[in-house]
């Protein structure tokens, strides 16, 4: 049954948030279907391409032990599907605090200065850690997408700031039950010469980056398609 393990966290993860989206009486978020679907799979494409390249350079691995052991370009379908059903269930949980909690949300100012500051760490770790492949495209990447945000000032991220907080604490027992909190060997493992050595329990410090990146990317999408494909403006679902 051990094979199961990383499918049946996908599955899990996905399951209660994707079955809410059917509910009429609130959200009724799956009529955003199209746009929200396309904004994840476009974005996973450019993760997908970036884990398998990692793979292929032994940046991290795949334990066998709880695979059901299918596996294109050195990836197990079990990843393949974390990219789909991962963020589905990240970003629904931001569009509920959005729909439950309208008015939650940080001022322009503030979001600003917050921006500025992660830019700011974020340019410094990449600039001194060029030689750890990991390291610098987590930190890099997070660092060109601070920079996009200050120059356009995307009106999401004053409420995603305050999201990505609750969505973190799914998030962390996700990724440590992949990095070996629950098990006895991790299903990802990881060539800790490629990253800083900094873990958030088991989980290496650069993966909270490399899923902001990932989450916030996707919501940057999912309002561009929505907007474009003549979708309601806001989440008003009256």
């Amino acid at each position: 049954m051990q094979n199961y393990y990383y499918i049946a966290l996908d599955i899990c993860s996905f399951l209660i948030p994707f079955l809410f989206s059917f509910e009429r009486r609130w959200m009724n978020f799956i009529r955003f279907w199209k746009p929200f679907f396309s904004a994840i799979i476009l974005v996973g494409l450019f993760f997908i391409i970036w884990d398998i390249y990692f793979a292929f350079e032994n940046v991290w691995g795949f334990n066998n032990e709880y695979l059901i052991g299918i596996r294109w370009f050195k990836l197990p379908l079990e990843e393949w599907l974390f990219f789909l059903l991962i963020p589905y269930a990240s970003n629904f949980i931001h569009y509920s605090l959005e729909y439950f909690f309208p008015k939650l949300e940080l001022s322009k100012n503030i979001t600003q200065s917050i921006t500025i500051v992660l830019f700011v760490v974020s340019l410094g770790v990449f600039t001194w850690n060029l030689d750890k492949i990991y390291t610098a495209a987590s930190f890099g990447l997070f660092a060109l997408l601070m920079l996009f945000q200050m120059l356009f000032q995307w009106k999401y991220a004053r409420r995603f700031y305050l999201s990505f907080i609750v969505i973190y604490i799914p998030f962390f027992f996700v990724n440590s039950a992949l990095t070996g909190s629950y098990s006895d060997n991790p299903v990802v493992f990881y060539n800790d010469a490629e990253n800083l050595g900094i873990r958030i329990g088991t989980m290496p410090l650069e993966d909270s980056f490399y899923c902001f990146s990932m989450l916030y990317g996707s919501v940057l999408v999912f309002e561009f398609l929505r907007k474009k494909w003549n979708y309601s403006q806001t989440l008003s679902f009256n």
